[in-house]
């Protein structure tokens, strides 16, 4: 009598079914997107700031653990930090941002973090050096206005003529990476003169400056920068540059409560900024 056999039937490798993934749970978090004061037109045009617009999310408790850490205080970089972990686009390198687009971005963080009020804050009469509590209201700060017709779009350039020696200055906005190895040549020049003076000022040429009179030879805009550049020329560009870049309107209408002086001031950015609540 014949046995009855059940053979197993196996499927090909290539049919097999593939075990069963564990599913990905996707972070969701609400972001808000910023127009930048540059409007994108001085980046390069194929970097992703030249939209002009600039993704954030809202801070959460890891953020708050970042602003908290003292490590990040003492080194200085607490900031930076933390917008390198709002900015969503992690294309966007901080190096590469202007520092007038640096400075909306950090209110816009602060804003999203805590709300539009700032404050109280002390802010002294110019006029009395009466002392006045100030709140602020974050959500009335606005870009300024700039005329960017003027200007190349993907061209981070700019010119000036002195107004003593007639040479034509050809200058940059300054970039986090340039303010960072500027903090580092000021630290460096302080250690080694232990305090006795300050170079920021011809620092900052140097790094703004792109060249004098079409010499963009880095050895000799450094050698022109800082002996031969009159004072009243490098003020005249100083106070030009201030007036003729596009940036964030940081100032306000102040009233003293004292004597009643009015005068628009610039918003102090203090400690409370972003630690309202420790008092710092």
């Amino acid at each position: 009598m014949e046995e009855n056999f059940t053979v197993p039937i196996t499927r090909p490798q290539s049919f097999q079914s593939p075990p069963p993934q564990p599913q990905k749970q996707e972070v969701t978090y609400p972001t808000e997107v910023i127009e930048l004061p540059s409007q994108g037109h001085f980046y390069p045009l194929e970097h992703p700031l030249s939209s002009g617009k600039l993704e954030l999310k809202m801070m959460t408790a890891k953020e708050e653990d970042i602003l908290m850490s003292q490590n990040l205080i003492k080194k200085g970089i607490v900031l930076d930090k933390l917008l390198e972990t709002l900015i969503v686009d992690k294309n966007i390198k901080l190096d590469d941002l202007l520092l007038v687009d640096k400075n909306a971005i950090l209110v816009a963080a602060r804003r999203l973090a805590y709300g539009d009020g700032y404050g109280p804050v002390e802010v002294t009469c110019p006029k009395c050096r009466e002392k006045n509590q100030v709140t602020f209201n974050l959500g009335e700060i606005k870009n300024e206005e700039f005329d960017f017709d003027k200007y190349t779009r993907g061209e981070n350039s700019f010119e000036f003529a002195l107004p003593y020696s007639k040479k034509t200055i050809q200058y940059r906005i300054l970039t986090h990476k340039d303010e960072h190895q500027i903090e580092n040549e000021l630290k460096a020049n302080n250690k080694i003169l232990k305090g006795s003076s300050s170079n920021e000022v011809t620092a900052r040429l140097r790094s703004m400056i792109i060249s004098v009179d079409g010499n963009s030879d880095r050895n000799y805009v450094k050698k022109y920068v800082e002996t031969e550049m009159v004072s009243r020329d490098a003020l005249a560009l100083r106070q030009y540059i201030k007036k003729n870049i596009p940036d964030v309107d940081l100032n306000f209408n102040f009233t003293c409560g004292d004597c009643s002086h009015e005068e628009r001031l610039g918003v102090p950015l203090t400690v409370q900024f972003f630690w309202p609540d420790t008092g710092r």
